[in-house]
């Protein structure tokens, strides 16, 4: 066994304990989650949070539009803008996918990314919303350390958070960190459409059409539509209508609500039109999509709120 191969059934051995259970397990740390699914999971629609995704075992893939995201034990997963997508897992009770999520804290990205463009200097990169990057042995040594502190509770609260910071700066230093670095810099064309996707995502049961969030974002409707489609890969109102219905399917399975009630929460006004649309997007009936989450996911309380408000 290599030194490689080592390291990531370490990091096995440590995700089975620190995720024992399927589904979204907290750690002492608030932006922490560990995941776990014990069973493979076809393409389902979801709308991650701005985060980071690092699989200790398993494979996952994202599709948005004609790309396709994998990232398993040798690659990992960055979301520095919530694009809607659909997801497929590949998992056994057997060989669990085991994951680790980082709810993306803006504020130390943001530290990092000054102090390394200091030291560094800025590198020009194309923004990305989403990206998976290939893990390389300076970031699978930096989780392997924050497993084993996480592992221990003294560990976990004193050194957690400076492990964290450690994972931070390896991906804004590695193969595409440039693309993050630009992304969460929002510059150009992609800042002001994430303008326009926070105004989406503060104010969706708000009234909201094309016209307000191209003002949002300062420019010209036409040229609103282009960059939103090429940064998101769908329209304002198909981004709008996604995220009020992944709103409302957490209102229905967190909160107990009606489809009536979640529909109006969200910004519906007809709830017989939010229910044709919830089955045409999750191909279930409201009630049939709540009773499925329940049986096929275990989902934590939010994180602490963020500039973005979302599903995962």
């Amino acid at each position: 066994m290599n030194q490689t191969q080592a390291r990531t059934r370490r990091m096995v051995q440590l995700m089975e304990r620190l995720a024992p259970v399927e589904g979204y397990n907290v750690s002492p740390l608030e932006d922490v989650r560990f995941l776990r699914c014990n069973r493979p999971l076809i393409r389902t629609p979801v709308l991650y949070d701005p985060g980071i995704v690092i699989l200790c075992q398993g494979r996952k893939r994202g599709y948005l539009g004609s790309e396709v995201y994998v990232y398993d034990a040798q690659h990992y997963l960055v979301v520095s803008v919530p694009v809607p997508f659909t997801m497929e897992t590949d998992a056994s009770v057997e060989e669990p996918m085991l994951a680790v999520y980082l709810h993306l804290d803006f504020k130390l990205a943001g530290e990092l990314m000054l102090q390394v463009d200091e030291t560094e200097g800025t590198r020009r990169a194309q923004p990305k919303g989403m990206y998976s990057s290939p893990m390389d042995d300076l970031l699978s040594e930096s989780t392997l350390r924050f497993l084993e502190a996480m592992s221990r509770p003294a560990d976990a609260q004193i050194l957690g958070p400076s492990l964290v910071r450690e994972i931070y700066y390896r991906i804004i230093t590695g193969e595409q960190g440039g693309s993050m670095r630009a992304a969460l810099s929002r510059q150009g064309h992609f800042g002001k459409v994430t303008r326009a996707i926070r105004k989406i995502h503060s104010s969706y049961q708000e009234h909201l059409d094309v016209e307000s969030l191209a003002h949002e974002a300062s420019m010209s409707v036409p040229n609103f539509h282009l960059h939103f489609r090429i940064v998101t890969d769908s329209t304002p109102m198909q981004y709008l209508k996604s995220t009020r219905l992944h709103q409302a399917r957490l209102l229905m399975l967190r909160n107990d609500m009606t489809a009536a009630t979640a529909a109006f929460s969200v910004g519906y006004e007809s709830p017989s039109q939010f229910s044709r649309e919830f089955k045409r997007f999750f191909g279930r009936t409201p009630q049939a999509e709540v009773e499925w989450m329940k049986a096929t996911y275990a989902l934590p309380a939010p994180t602490r709120p963020s500039v973005y408000v979302s599903s995962h």
